[in-house]
């Protein structure tokens, strides 16, 4: 399934549709530093089919506003900046699962960490419509 590049939308906690995204909230998929979420509804459609396929998903990191301290510290601000991008935690076969799933499901920018404790995998949805520097389709480790 192919993900068009689109405008992110400003969400707020009233404005959060949960009908459209029943397995996410607003509080998961916000900035946890600046309570802010702006998000390509690309990405939340594709990470709706991916929990409809998987089985819950626990979003580490959502939106990231350019002033959240990972995206400040780098010389030029990530793909969760733009609302297209969510990490994923996950292990060993639900790890597999997601990866496979996630690429029958659009999925242009997939980063695998799969050391130590704290596992997930990143998912976005950059296209060569955004102005991001790193190709898509591509995948990655941490």
């Amino acid at each position: 399934m192919n993900v068009s590049a689109g405008s992110p939308q400003a969400y707020t906690a009233d404005t959060w549709p949960s009908n459209r995204w029943p397995n996410f909230s607003f509080a998961e998929m916000a900035c946890r530093e600046t309570g802010e979420c702006l998000l390509d509804g690309a990405l939340m459609d594709a990470l709706q089919r991916v929990r409809a396929i998987c089985g819950p998903l626990t979003v580490t990191s959502g939106y990231r506003s350019p002033r959240h301290s990972v995206e400040a510290a780098k010389s030029r601000p990530g793909s969760h900046t733009l609302g297209k991008a969510a990490d994923i935690r996950c292990a060993g076969t639900q790890a597999f699962e997601i990866l496979h799933t996630a690429l029958d499901e659009g999925f242009t920018g997939i980063g695998i960490d799969q050391r130590g404790e704290d596992r997930f995998l990143h998912l976005d949805v950059i296209t060569h419509l955004d102005d991001f520097p790193a190709t898509r389709p591509t995948n990655w480790s941490y």
